[in-house]
Parts: structure tokens; sequence; C-alpha cells
């Protein structure tokens, strides 16, 4: 196999934590998410998912050649892709409104476990997706539980700051 497929399929080896490496590659995506914002704020982290989906494709359909599992555990730049996706609405509002974005840590959350809410359950599209079967498929999915997460988010910050703050 190929080793820098292997380096950026697993996001630098964290997919071979256990267990739920899936859960280890988005709490490692926070951080290094964290790290883009500060560096070109919420476009560079809009373009790092972009860049996470082309190569984790890449990376997915290497690992996966010739092989029965078409979506490996240890694959994990897909959920880095999905989490960065789903903190866009925070690092969107924080950099456009003037606030520390860890001010915005309630939504930190929302993000975090609706992330992993819908990449685990897999509800409609996002499953349809999954089910592909192919390295397309092992990123699509995390592409739309991000997309699902990000509207969660956004949602939930519309409820708090329009009905109860």
């Amino acid at each position: 196999m190929n080793e820098l497929a292997r380096l950026a399929g697993t996001f630098f080896y964290v997919g071979y934590m256990r267990p739920f490496s899936g859960t280890w590659g988005s709490a490692a995506a926070l951080p290094v998410g964290y790290g883009l914002y500060l560096v070109g704020g919420p476009y560079l982290v809009a373009l790092g998912a972009v860049l996470a989906f082309f190569i984790g494709w890449w990376a997915t359909a290497v690992m996966i050649e010739g092989q029965d599992d078409h979506d490996p555990s240890e694959v994990v730049l897909d959920e880095v892709a999905g989490q960065w996706i789903a903190l866009l609405p925070l690092f969107f509002a924080a950099s456009n409104n003037g606030l520390d974005v860890l001010a915005l840590w309630p939504g930190w959350l929302v993000a975090f476990f609706g992330f992993r809410f819908f990449d685990i359950l897999k509800p409609g599209p996002i499953g349809t997706a999954d089910a592909r079967g192919d390295a397309l498929g092992v990123m699509l999915d995390d592409i739309l539980a991000g997309i699902a997460a990000a509207i969660t988010v956004a949602a939930a910050a519309g409820i708090y700051h329009g009905f109860i703050a």
C-alpha cells in the first residue's frame, strides 16, 4: 500500500486509535480546524474540507484496492472533512461578528455530537451515499453528515439566540 495514502487516509495515523476510530478522527479534526481558522479564517477551513475530500477520495481508493472492506475503520480523513464542514457555521459567525470562536463552545459541542450522530446513524441520503461501496461513498457520506450537522448547528444557534436568550 502507498504509505502517503495511508498517512493521509488515517489523518497522520489517528485512524489506528481504538476503539471508535471515527470519533478519534472527528476529535483530531477540532484543534486542526481551529488552527486553520486562526491562520486563514473560515474560508481556509472550507478550503481544507474540500482538499480533505479530494485527498481522502484518492487515499481511500488506494487503501481499499483489492480488499473486500470498502470502508476500513482506519480511514478517518472523511470524518475530518465532515467535522470541518460541521464547524463552518461557528467559524463564519465568529469571523463576521468579531467574536472569539472558542467562546461559542456550545456550538462546538453541537457540531461534534451532531456530526457523530449523523455519521453513525446515516439517515436518508447519508446512508445512500455510504451504500455505494466505493471510495467516493466513503467520503460522500461524511460530507453529507457534515452538512446535516452544520444545519443543526445553525438551527440550534437560531433557536437559542432567537427564542431563549
